[in-house]
């Protein structure tokens, strides 16, 4: 019998999970270590209600707060340099990462960065470098998802697109895990249908690729599983009704799972996603829901046992091919592109897209190597519609 692999596990930080507790956000920032935080969200998001209530309670509490908003949908390095100048003028202690990915993306980072003096590109998640860092500039981090996709609020990481080479980089701490995690599924409620979906799929897509990743991590391995089934359950109840308040709690409890679960690897939906949405500004979770069969299909040597036992604890009949399927399905009921024509995405930066896949720190993760005539390979059907 072989030795068992020695590798390194983590798992996420305090949550606090169920409607109605976006109420605690005071008593969280000040448990936090926090007096005068800044809080980070994307535009849509700092002209609804919620943000302005965020901000009335933390001032009802006698916490002081500003808001922060200059974030793109995929948050670029000078969205970043932006909230680090903000956050130093307004001598703040500390961040509220507040919606979905991108929020809580450029939150975290926003903390990381404003005690750092080395460029964020030095510390990309390669190797050792997160440790060039100086933990004691980290700034301490609060995270309200909005969204039930990125599972951001628990992740150590932050991913920004280089806006001078086009490319999304991966930027790691450990400190960048927010310190508290208010999962309150009612801010989800009147979400568009058209990031409704994105973001499940974002989830699913997280949970599928971990569940498959050859990594030996049965804990993340488990999770992958039943964040796979709140998804395929879940996702359509809350597409047809979108104050299912229940449903809606799965779907966040399953985004949460699925960036857990991926520490174990994720694969090549990602890494072409990323370039994907780099040059063409698509929106992350639908670009992975796009490649998704695409990619089960070019990895089903190496996945097909797997999936029958995943197709097993789902209770779906045929194996490997009715996981496929329903995977078919679910895309078609949602109303998900089958290609990426369906996204605005050609083959114009065909060649370019398959370099940068197979360099994108994701790309590791993948059941079968992925060279670049692989991902072009995947790219074509996916342009084609060829499953």
């Amino acid at each position: 019998m072989s030795a068992l692999p020695s590798v390194n596990w983590s798992y996420p930080t305090s949550v606090r999970f169920g409607a109605g507790r976006i109420k605690e956000l005071p008593e969280a920032v000040r448990a936090a270590g926090m007096a005068n935080p800044l809080l980070v969200t994307d535009p849509g998001l700092a002209a609804l209600p919620m943000v302005a209530e965020a901000i009335a309670s933390l001032e009802a509490a006698g916490l002081r707060a500003a808001v922060f908003s200059d974030v793109k949908p995929n948050p670029v390095d000078s969205n970043i340099s932006a909230g680090v100048a903000a956050y130093k003028a307004g001598s703040h202690d500390g961040v509220i990462a507040f919606g979905g990915g991108s929020g809580l993306d450029a939150g975290k980072l926003i903390a990381f960065m404003s005690g750092q003096i080395r460029p964020i590109w030095d510390f990309e998640d390669i190797g050792d470098w997160w440790t060039r860092a100086d933990p004691a500039g980290i700034a301490p981090i609060v995270a309200v998802p909005t969204t039930a996709g990125t599972g951001s609020e628990v992740g150590r990481a932050g991913v920004v697109t280089n806006e001078a080479t086009h490319t999304k980089k991966v930027i790691f701490h450990p400190k960048m895990l927010p310190a508290i995690v208010i999962c309150d599924p009612q801010l989800t409620v009147g979400m568009p249908r058209f990031i409704t979906v994105g973001t499940g799929m974002d989830a699913l897509a997280h949970c599928l690729e971990a569940y498959s990743a050859p990594m030996y991590h049965p804990m993340s391995e488990g999770i992958a599983l039943e964040g796979i089934r709140l998804v395929l359950e879940n996702l359509p109840k809350v597409v047809a009704d979108g104050a299912d308040l229940e449903a809606r709690g799965h779907l966040m409890s399953a985004a949460a799972m699925g960036a857990v679960a991926f520490q174990k690897g994720l694969g090549a939906i990602h890494s072409l996603s990323h370039p994907v949405g780099a040059l063409y500004d698509t929106h992350h979770g639908m670009t992975n829901a796009v490649f998704m069969p695409y990619v089960l299909q070019f990895n089903r040597s190496a996945i097909e046992d797997k999936f029958v036992r995943l197709a097993g604890f789902l209770g779906i009949a045929g194996g490997y091919q009715g996981v496929l399927e329903t995977v078919l399905k679910l895309r078609e009921d949602l109303g998900v592109p089958h290609t990426l024509a369906g996204l605005n995405v050609d083959d114009a930066k065909r060649d370019l897209i398959a370099e940068m896949a197979i360099v994108d720190p994701t790309a590791g993760g993948n059941p079968v190597p992925l060279t670049k005539d692989g991902a072009l390979e995947i790219f074509d059907k996916a342009q084609s519609g060829t499953v």
